[in-house]
């Protein structure tokens, strides 16, 4: 009977151990990464944006019902972990139902919301629904509608005491006392062509940001705004057209190319009660070749603080401007051997000194300067670069910072004294950190994830200590797949110059068989692809081509390495020739590989990456196949902000201009080339593809192509997007 037992005891555990090996078997399908039903959570379930309290004990964590799909919004205690609701959802759904005209779904979404826009103090609400504002104190069982116009409110705000709200409303900026109601134009010119406190298409995209349209910025004190004023009248208008709807809808887009002419800004001064705007005085700069890329006050409220350059790029100057008369003088002027990249605005002390970042000297450091712009000292020095200014404690003379001193290719917090001694690393874990300090500066919240591992949340005290773990995110579903090993490997250029670079293996890779190497680029100034951080689903993606034989390669060159300012300068005024001499040296390492089969290599990418690919396929005959998605074809078409910086205008750089084109080499093309765009593309128009198709076709060459409706710059919809990595897998599997 025992020995019966025993064999059943080691049958059933061969069962079990047979069905773990199969679970971990499993191989990737589109279905398993794109699908938008089907799709499994490899990212698992970490909050990715924490928002702390202004007591610094606390934070806000939105959390959302799998069976009723409704949110809440948690006010979490960050030591313990201990968790309640943030405020009564119920109560303030009644208080929204009793606004005339507002419909109960409306109310409900309102209430179950997964962030805020908080006011100062954090205890009231700013909502934007159906183009009006709701203003909702927490906790009480009134709310009130601020605007009832049928124009659309945008860009809203708290003053900094709380008691008004800005907003822009065509083109002009607003002001509404909460109390009683009253709404004030402090701008009447806005309109199509001219843009108050709003920021235009290339002014938001290449200066402060994708996603960040407010060009305005209250005083400390509440009293007054500063804005920029955008003329776009000399801006050429660039038209997309959505073939959908049977009415095709005409899209015109201000969008100055380059060398052509950028929008005119000018910075005003004005009084949140109205009246009359007091101009800057930027006279010592010509109109045309003026840019305003950063904006603000100094903690007085005496002076507005803003950052110029040339169209160029060539120069920053950093200005005070007395808020009284308008009067600037200048603190400094930056420059390199090359570019200039707008940083970010001063950071001040209580002593009226301040923080600033720059690469002048080829990496990003902080520089700490007197009121009057005269040097103290340079804080941190060395060959890696300081990425984010994270927290300062004055008290103890203490700055904490994001950088790369430990590793180029992660992120990791560090701490220093303001004198520039003490330097220390605070995370201690490989990978990549993106830490979240509280105002204190006492505790800072730290997002972890390395190649292989999704992000993971813990708590840290400021010296570094573990405080708590707020999600691990064991990601149960990575563990059924067979995955190919990810390796980070490092090779050199043929003048010496590391890149770094990652490879995955296919899961039963054998050293003796020969493996097609599919490669990712973007190879853009200064933008690493090469990073020990969790890469979500093109990650995935990539592993599913390594499950099907592929070697996958991605290999920063140096202009793109991240690896300082200095690394990408060579690239100035000549894009391509360098980048595809450096992704050239890594393929001549693969080929030096015994298991890689040389004659078998793709190469794709997105974006400056889709213009990489056509430039490679038609600069070089080391690719057989190339995927080149959203691609500029010829610099001469894209933005005048963006490219103007590396490659100055095309009236002052004609031969870089040609050299750097698609167009101009389509006759060369060698190996099968797909072409991938957004039909409704604003950043990079499809005006790039349509010409390269043109210039194919007359020199004779087959391509393939694949446009997507409704699409800009990137493949959004879900549905179009599990197309577009189905066809790229097919096409791979086909060609390569």
């Amino acid at each position: 009977m025992r020995n019966r037992k025993t064999s059943l005891l080691a049958l059933l555990l061969l069962l079990v151990s047979a069905g773990i090996a199969r679970a971990q078997d499993k191989l990737l399908t589109i279905d398993d990464i794109f699908d938008p039903v089907k799709k499994v959570n490899f990212n698992g379930t970490a909050p990715a944006n924490l928002q702390w309290l202004k007591d610094g004990e606390y934070y806000l964590q939105s959390k959302t019902d799998p069976q009723t799909r409704t949110t809440q919004l948690l006010k979490v205690n960050a030591r313990t972990g201990e968790a309640a609701p943030f405020f009564d959802a119920v109560r303030m759904e009644a208080a929204l139902m009793k606004i005339q005209g507002m419909k109960a779904e409306d109310a409900r979404k309102l209430a179950r919301q997964g962030s805020y826009q908080l006011n100062p103090s954090q205890t009231a609400v700013l909502l934007n629904s159906q183009n009006d504002l709701i203003y909702y104190e927490l906790g009480s069982d009134k709310a009130v509608r601020l605007t009832n116009n049928a124009d659309e409110e945008v860009e809203e705000d708290f003053s900094p005491d709380g008691r008004m709200v800005s907003f822009v409303r065509d083109n002009n900026l607003f002001v509404i006392d909460i109390a009683t109601g009253r709404e004030r134009a402090l701008t009447t010119d806005g309109g199509e062509k001219v843009f108050n406190g709003r920021l235009d298409w290339v002014y938001e995209e290449e200066l402060y940001g994708r996603g960040n349209k407010r060009g305005y910025w209250w005083s400390p004190d509440s009293k007054r705004i500063a804005y920029l004023r955008l003329d776009e009248a000399e801006v050429a208008s660039f038209p997309v057209v959505d073939h959908i709807p049977r009415a095709q809808v005409l899209e015109e887009t201000a969008y100055p190319l380059a060398g052509e002419p950028n929008p005119r800004a000018q910075l005003g001064i004005i009084d949140a009660g109205g009246g009359k705007t007091l101009w800057a005085d930027t006279s010592k700069y010509e109109p045309k070749d003026f840019l305003i890329v950063r904006v603000a006050w100094s903690p007085d409220n005496r002076r507005v603080v803003y950052q110029a350059q040339n169209r160029e790029q060539t120069f920053l100057d950093l200005n005070a401007v007395d808020a009284s008369d308008g009067k600037p003088t200048t603190l400094f002027r930056e420059q390199t051997k090359a570019w200039v990249e707008a940083v970010d605005n001063p950071r001040w002390l209580k002593d009226g000194t301040f923080l600033w970042k720059s690469e002048r000297e080829g990496w990003m450091h902080l520089y700490h300067y007197a009121a009057d712009g005269k040097l103290i000292k340079k804080v941190t020095d060395g060959r890696w670069e300081v990425r984010e200014l994270d927290a300062v404690d004055e008290a103890n003379g203490l700055l904490y910072f994001r950088a790369t001193e430990h590793s180029p290719i992660a992120e990791h917090v560090y701490r220093i004294k303001l004198d520039g001694t003490g330097l220390t690393r605070l995370s201690q874990t490989e990978g990549n950190h993106r830490s979240s300090f509280n105002t204190q500066g006492t505790l800072f919240i730290d997002y972890w994830s390395d190649l292989n591992t999704p992000n993971q949340v813990r708590l840290f005290n400021a010296d570094g200590a573990l405080a708590r773990v707020i999600d691990e995110n064991k990601v149960e579903a990575l563990k059924q797949y067979k995955l190919g090993r990810a390796e980070l490997l490092q090779v050199k250029t043929r003048d010496g110059f590391v890149m770094e670079a990652m490879m995955i293996r296919p899961p039963d890779f054998d050293p003796a068989k020969k493996y097609p190497v599919m490669s990712f680029t973007y190879s853009g100034p200064h933008a690493p692809q090469v990073k020990n951080s969790w890469g979500g689903s093109t990650y995935m993606w990539h592993q599913m081509l390594a499950q099907k034989g592929y070697i996958i390669w991605v290999c920063d060159n140096r202009t793109a390495s991240g690896k300082g300012a200095e690394s990408a300068w060579p690239a100035y005024k000549n894009f391509g020739a360098l980048e595809l001499q450096d992704l050239e040296d890594g393929v001549n390492y693969l080929k030096s590989q015994p298991f890689v089969d040389g004659s078998r290599i793709g190469i794709w990418g997105w974006s400056y990456g889709g213009y990489m690919t056509a430039y490679a396929l038609t600069h070089s005959k080391i690719f057989k196949i190339g995927i080149a998605g959203g691609t500029v074809t010829d610099w001469a078409n894209y933005d005048s902000i963006y490219t103007e910086r590396y490659m100055l205008t095309p009236q002052r750089n004609a031969e870089g201009y040609k050299t750097s084109s698609v167009l101009q080499a389509a006759g060369n093309l060698s190996g099968k080339l797909l072409l991938i765009h957004g039909a409704i593309d604003d950043n990079v128009h499809m005006a790039n593809t349509i010409q390269l198709i043109y210039a194919l076709q007359k020199a004779g060459k087959q391509f393939d192509l694949m446009l997507y409706p409704k699409s800009r710059h990137g493949v959004t919809d879900p549905l179009l997007l599990k197309h577009m990595r189905q066809m790229m897998t097919d096409y791979i599997l086909k060609n390569l």
